[in-house]
């Protein structure tokens, strides 16, 4: 009795050489924009959207690309609104 051939690996080594697509972080880019700062969650939200559609077309490493500045976006935009609630804050602090 003979073993069966292996399965063909891709190039990140994942048998019958498919992979999973990135994260695309559309939750926390939509978190960001109702929760903190508008404009940069919506800079968030359009990458995250483009995310899945470059995967689909063949596009690995600019689906790749997209995706970490999706989050890089979601990143800045929460802390904007930290940024913003703590001027806020101390703003409406001192004009009591």
């Amino acid at each position: 009795m003979t073993t069966p051939p292996p399965y063909p690996q891709g190039p990140e080594g994942v048998a019958g050489g498919y992979q999973a697509p990135p994260d695309n972080y559309l939750v926390w880019a939509i978190l960001t924009t109702v929760l903190c700062c508008l404009p940069l969650g919506i800079v968030s939200i359009v990458k995250s959207a483009k995310v899945n559609t470059l995967w689909a077309q063949g596009q690995h490493d600019e689906a790749r690309r997209t995706a970490e500045e999706a989050k890089k976006f979601a990143i800045w935009s929460a802390i904007a609104g930290v940024v913003i609630g703590v001027v806020v804050g101390v703003g409406t602090a001192w004009s009591w």
